[in-house]
């Protein structure tokens, strides 16, 4: 099937690169030029694993090409999807400026029944717009071509997304023919031959599995952390609680590690979304208030407790292990750490941070000289007076105690992803504080 795949972020890149994969003709297009270049030569605008690889041997084999201009491929393909960003306005409702104009820009220019497949995450009801803003530009030209709008949301995890692509638990689509339908269970027919995944539903219900999936898994979070901060309250040793609760069929253990928050570029987004979606409505989604508010005070926590075992902070160097939203990628939207450091800044500490792959991002988005970035995760160790984890990268979890020992002026740890065993800590000779 030929595709042409319109935003090359990391939902449009990631899909057009498997896609090609399969043995489709995939266009990757997007109206920065920079980023297009930079492609065509080899250059990813993200990290995820094994991502480069599959590009560059997509684009030897032809199957994969990047373009700037969806008119200049649209007359060769069957579909073309819309993956471009959905950022969240100030009052926290999604901004559908780029869906939209991907929307005029494909009416402007079909001229045969094309699939139009929204995959950015987008309000329930967008595709009625989509729709409307296709029509708009068909009239404008005095044309009557058919065409179709389908709802194909994402469920991709950042560091594991080509396998979550390549082998998908579910493919939800949302139609409103027949003709769509066939269509779309054509095109994921290869990622299916085991057993059928694609889960075909009306749009309305299609855009809104996507805003629900993320939210259950961000209150998931939100609830274990707040049972984490009353497991010390009270006494409880919150890993023997979620082991406890994991046990049970009915709830599982996924989504129940307690920590320092979650960031990245879905969970925030959407839970504003969809609070957003309910007030336009006249409904007050208040479980999700909730999540979002104990979010944003879970992210203060490990500042909180380093002040706590150290009250004199300024002039204090303190080491920082990872900045990352989480592990597997490079994405820092709404990461913790920023949180971290802006508190460690104002209060007039040093700060040396580690991270195996998001200092490039780091520098972009802090400045190349507010804080010290290292190559190694020893190295941000050395002298400091408190060492804080915030990402719970593999190469965290197994620390060597000698050479903290000596590379620490002071033997203190606050673990925001609760990787070591406190007993352990103590006997190693630290002062260990974790989430619960």
């Amino acid at each position: 099937m030929n595709i042409a795949i319109v935003g090359t972020g990391y939902v449009g890149l990631v899909s057009g690169t498997c896609f090609a994969e399969m043995g489709n003709t995939v266009t990757c297009v997007d109206v920065n030029e920079e980023k297009i270049q930079n492609l065509q030569e080899g250059i990813m605008p993200i990290y995820e694993p094994g991502l480069k690889e599959m590009v560059l041997q997509n684009q030897e084999d032809g199957r994969l090409k990047f373009s700037t201009s969806l008119a200049s491929c649209i007359d060769a393909v069957d579909v073309v999807f819309s993956a471009v960003g959905t950022p969240p306005d100030e009052d926290g409702s999604a901004d559908l400026r780029y869906v939209l104009e991907v929307a005029r820009e494909f009416g402007r220019n079909i001229k045969k029944y094309t699939l139009l497949i929204t995959k950015s995450t987008v309000p329930v009801g967008t595709w009625a717009k989509v729709k409307k803003a296709v029509q708009e530009e068909l009239d404008k030209r005095g044309v009557s071509v058919p065409f179709g709008v389908a709802s194909n949301p994402e469920f991709l995890k950042e560091g594991t997304a080509i396998e979550d692509f390549m082998r998908p638990d579910r493919v939800v689509v949302g139609v409103e023919d027949d003709k769509a339908a066939a269509l779309m269970r054509q095109l994921y027919r290869p990622f299916s031959m085991i057993s059928d995944r694609v889960q075909i539903c009306d749009i309305p219900s299609a855009e809104m599995i996507k805003y629900a999936s993320n939210s259950m898994l961000a209150t998931r979070i939100s609830f274990m952390n707040d049972i984490a901060n009353l497991c010390e309250l009270v006494g409880a040793d919150v890993e023997a609680v979620r082991r406890g609760m994991g046990a049970d069929d009915r709830i599982g253990s996924k989504f129940l590690y307690p920590g320092c928050g979650y960031g990245g570029s879905c969970f925030p987004k959407d839970v504003k979304a969809l609070i957003r979606s309910g007030a336009e409505l006249g409904y007050r989604m208040s479980i999700l208030e909730s999540v979002e508010e104990v979010n944003e005070k879970q992210k203060t926590i490990p500042f909180v407790k380093l002040q706590a075992a150290m009250p004199e902070l300024e002039g204090k160097r303190i080491a920082v292990w990872g900045l990352a939203f989480k592990p597997g990628t490079d994405d820092m939207r709404e990461a913790p750490s920023l949180v971290l450091i802006d508190s460690l800044l104002k209060h007039g500490c040093e700060v040396s941070a580690y991270d195996p792959v998001a200092i490039d991002e780091a520098k972009r988005r802090l400045g190349e000289t507010s804080i010290a970035y290292c190559d190694e995760m020893y190295e941000a160790c050395v002298d400091a007076d408190a060492l804080v984890i915030v990402t719970d990268w593999k190469q965290f979890r197994v620390p060597s105690w000698p050479v903290l020992r000596k590379t620490m002026k002071n033997r203190l740890i606050i673990d925001g992803r609760n990787l070591y065993d406190p007993a352990e800590a103590a006997r190693e000779g630290f002062e260990y504080h974790r989430i619960g």
